[in-house]
């Protein structure tokens, strides 16, 4: 068995000390690169990417996982004001990690939808030194093409349905049964359409909706309309400065539908796109074993 290691990490940011929590599974000085993982939300906390961490088994790649101060069981600060919560915090959280961890020379990064947005935007902007390897999964360049993705989908629903959930985000009334409910129809369709949903899956959304200060601050309360801090968001005019090689990875019936990548596709100088049919947004769950083929094959690869 892998050995596997757990703890926390002081992050000093503006004056004042945080702890970010983190388990790495597999040697760290073993000289294999090791895999970084970015939850999504934002606000989202790390249970629902567990299954990541059998590429240590499967491709024994040293693989980390973290929580995002704010998230999960790193520090809560629900008192900030929203003008805290910033990409460039969490930018200097990952690279503070990834130098506590010894690793800022050589790692790797696999981004889920905000983790990949945000990872995303931490290459182009930081252009880390010892990065050899980007996986962006069901992640999109932009927040106006994530919109019009999320709209593309709803449309395929009946209409009366598409009226109810269109009339709570108008009215920021999101938090009424039936669009609860709504909510519900939709993801197991277009996040995860396991059935019922895996325990790490439903531990995530728990924890998020225990504190949501992260999410409603960057996001807002809809996937739909986007009013928070990220809703200008986009990384589209800085693609062209991530040169490493990436993965782009979605399902079908991913949120990130293939207009939201595209320009991923188009503009990176190393790039490699996989779709997979039997998935929507969480293709860990769906199809694990593929998955795991997929990613533990190009983070091993020794081409660039």
């Amino acid at each position: 068995m892998p050995s596997e290691t757990s703890g926390f990490i002081d992050f000093t940011y503006a004056g004042e000390t945080h702890k970010t929590w983190y388990k790495a599974v597999g040697d760290l000085a073993s000289g294999v690169t090791p895999v970084v993982i970015l939850h999504g939300g934002p606000g989202i906390p790390h249970f629902y990417l567990l299954p990541n961490l059998e590429l240590t088994r499967t491709n024994n790649i040293p693989t980390i996982i973290y929580d995002q101060i704010g998230v999960g069981q790193s520090s809560h600060l629900k008192d900030k004001p929203k003008e805290f919560w910033t990409v460039e915090l969490f930018m200097d959280e990952l690279d503070n990690l990834l130098s506590k961890l010894g690793i800022a020379d050589n790692f790797g990064l696999i981004g889920h939808s905000w983790g990949g947005m945000f990872g995303s935007d931490y290459v182009a902007t930081r252009q880390p030194r010892g990065l050899r390897r980007l996986v962006l999964v069901g992640a999109p360049a932009s927040m106006t093409l994530w919109e019009a993705s999320m709209a593309k989908l709803l449309s395929r629903f009946p209409e009366d349905f598409q009226a109810m959930m269109k009339k709570h985000d108008e009215e920021r009334t999101t938090d009424a049964k039936e669009y609860q409910d709504g909510m519900q129809v939709f993801y197991q369709k277009h996040i995860c359409n396991v059935n019922p949903w895996p325990a790490d899956l439903l531990k995530s959304f728990a924890g998020m909706a225990e504190d949501p200060t992260v999410y409603t601050a960057m996001l807002g309360t809809s996937v739909f309309r986007i009013w928070g801090s990220l809703r200008t968001w986009s990384v589209v005019d800085k693609i062209d400065k991530i040169g490493y090689p990436t993965l782009l990875l979605n399902g079908v019936d991913d949120e990130a539908q293939d207009e939201a990548l595209l320009p991923f596709f188009e503009k990176l100088p190393k790039v490699k796109w996989v779709q997979f049919a039997n998935s929507s947004h969480t293709i860990f769950f769906e199809e694990k074993d593929r998955y795991l083929q997929v990613v533990g094959d190009f983070l091993t690869s020794r081409v660039d």
